[in-house]
């Protein structure tokens, strides 16, 4: 695949960065990390992001990192001042945001094919994925609370061993972009979606929730939550508890329905699951 960008040709098959005519010389773990941040341009990609893309999770001073992010700058002609192409979002991440034409694009069909192979069948056991809270207070430095939140409920959630729960690293691959709720399903393996969003305002805080059939696109629930903003970790608790004490019994309710619906496999075992029903009566 070749990227384009200004006066850049990046060749992620010869891996080789040219300037014009010119192949500008680039250690592996700098290219690597443009690499990485070409094809996450869409989204703004954290610190953990790049130690696990490029250095596979080991721990990596931050010095260290900003010396390859310094750079990656000075290959394609960028500062730390300018910020041309690789822009630093304090306690966010990075984001390449320079204008890139892709050579070597798939056709439709491979694209489909693609797609196809990131489907994931549902597991045997009622699946879900906790989306990350929109933080829609006007202010990003509220993002920790948002976070800290879906993490709590995640975590919840987790101790029902009937619950197949998607882990945070997987649900936050979707922060910040607009998703379709059948698209998280189907790249996740999950049957249910929760999504909601967190408002903080004058000593207050309103958090609210939806629970949603990933297959159907069905809203199962829909409830908000206020409460005063004197501790965030008793907040969190007290909607935590709320959240999952009312998802708990609609997805049962939910699986349960569906099983009812299920034709038996055995009209005899059926008919004496009538018999016993019948003495219940």
């Amino acid at each position: 695949m070749r990227y384009l960008f200004e006066d850049f040709a990046f060749d992620t098959d010869r891996r080789e960065l040219c300037r014009g005519t010119e192949v500008v010389s680039v250690a592996p773990q700098v290219f690597d990390l443009i690499d990485y941040l070409i094809r996450n341009r869409e989204r703004v990609v954290s610190k953990d992001d790049l130690i696990n893309a490029v250095w596979n999770g080991r721990i990596v001073s931050d010095a260290a990192l900003t010396t390859r992010l310094n750079a990656a700058r000075s290959a394609i002609g960028d500062t730390g001042e300018k910020q041309r192409l690789i822009k630093t979002l304090p306690r966010k991440g990075f984001r390449f945001t320079g204008l890139v034409r892709q050579e070597g694009a798939k056709g439709p069909a491979e694209v489909r094919v693609e797609a196809e192979k990131l489907t994931l069948a549902l597991p045997d056991k009622p699946s879900i994925a906790v989306l990350p809270f929109e933080n829609i207070s006007g202010d990003p430095e509220q993002d920790y609370f948002a976070d800290g939140m879906v993490e709590e409920i995640i975590t919840a959630l987790s101790r029902f061993k009937w619950l197949f729960v998607i882990a945070r690293n997987s649900s936050f691959t979707f922060k910040g972009k607009a998703v379709d709720v059948k698209e998280v399903g189907r790249r996740l393996g999950v049957r249910y979606v929760l999504e909601g969003s967190v408002r903080k305002a004058s000593g207050k805080v309103r958090i609210a929730g939806q629970l949603i059939d990933a297959v159907t696109s069905a809203h199962l629930w829909a409830d908000r939550f206020e409460r005063d903003l004197t501790d965030v970790f008793a907040l969190q608790d007290d909607v935590t508890l709320a959240v999952v004490s009312v998802i708990q019994p609609k997805l049962l309710q939910t699986e349960m329905a569906m099983a009812a619906r299920r034709r038996p496999e055995s009209l005899t075992a059926y008919d004496y699951f009538l018999r016993a029903l019948q003495q219940f009566t």
